[in-house]
C-alpha cells in the first residue's frame, strides 16, 4: 500500500506525497465528498483550492464527485482507473463514508490500494475513514453522523470504516488555530481511556505508508 495521510491539507511534506508516485505528474483525482454538506459556493471554492494545491506540485488534477456515481459502480471503476492517485479531502467523515458506499468507491479503492494500483492520499476525514470503525469520531463535538440524513436522505450512518488501517487517525491534535483542536483533545482522552487504537496528528504532520514502511513526519 502507498498512502500519504495528512492532518490538514498537504501538510509540511508534500514532496513525500509526490515521491510515492511512479509518474510525478499524476494524474490525481480529487474526491471532495466529505464536504457535501457545505453550502455550494463554499464547496466549490474548497474544491478549487485542492486543484490549485495539487497543480502547484506539478500534478495533473481532476475531480471525481462520487454523487455522480451512486448506484453506478462499473462506471466509477472505469473513471478511477484513469488516475494514479486519489486525493480525498477533509470534511465530515460520515458523509464521506456514505458517499463511498453508495458509489462503490469503498470496495473499489480498497482493492486498488491493496494491489498497489493507486496511491491513496488525503487529509482529516480522508484519513479518518480508513479506520476499522468510525466509532469515537462522533464524540466531543467532532463529526456529526446524522448529517448523512440531511445531505443524502440516508436512513442511518455507516459505522464501519474501510479497515485499511488497524487504528484511527485523530487529526488537528494540539493544533492552535484549528477550530476542532479542543474537541480532538477531548476525543483523544476518550480513545486513551477506552484503549481504542489511534494515532494523533498535528496540523503539518503526515503519515507516509510505503509497503511495510510507515513514517510519521
Amino acid at each position: 500500500m502507498k498512502m500519504y495521510l495528512s492532518s490538514f491539507r498537504l501538510g509540511d511534506h508534500p514532496e513525500r506525497l509526490v515521491a510515492l508516485l511512479t509518474d510525478p505528474t499524476g494524474p490525481a483525482a480529487i474526491i471532495p465528498n466529505a464536504c457535501d454538506g457545505y453550502p455550494p459556493e463554499g464547496r466549490a471554492e474548497g474544491v478549487q483550492r485542492e486543484i490549485d494545491a495539487l497543480r502547484g506540485l506539478g500534478l495533473e488534477a481532476g475531480v471525481i464527485d462520487l454523487r455522480d456515481y451512486f448506484g453506478q459502480r462499473e462506471q466509477l471503476a472505469a473513471e478511477v482507473r484513469r488516475f494514479r492517485m486519489v486525493w480525498v479531502r477533509g470534511g465530515n467523515t460520515f458523509v464521506l463514508r456514505y458517499a463511498m458506499a453508495a458509489s462503490g468507491a469503498d470496495a473499489l479503492l480498497t482493492d486498488l490500494i491493496r494491489q498497489d494500483e493507486i496511491v491513496y492520499a488525503g487529509y482529516s476525514a480522508g484519513a479518518c475513514v480508513l479506520a476499522p470503525s468510525l466509532r469515537g469520531l462522533e464524540a466531543e463535538g467532532l463529526d456529526d453522523p446524522d448529517l448523512v440524513r440531511s445531505v443524502y436522505g440516508a436512513p442511518a450512518p455507516i459505522w464501519d470504516g474501510l479497515g485499511l488501517l488497524d487504528y484511527t487517525i485523530l487529526p488537528h491534535f494540539e493544533s492552535p488555530g484549528h477550530p476542532e483542536t479542543e474537541a480532538v483533545g477531548r476525543a483523544v482522552e476518550r480513545f486513551r481511556a477506552e484503549a481504542m487504537p489511534h494515532r494523533t496528528l498535528r496540523d503539518g504532520q503526515a503519515i507516509v505508508i510505503d509497503g511495510a514502511r510507515t513514517l510519521v513526519l
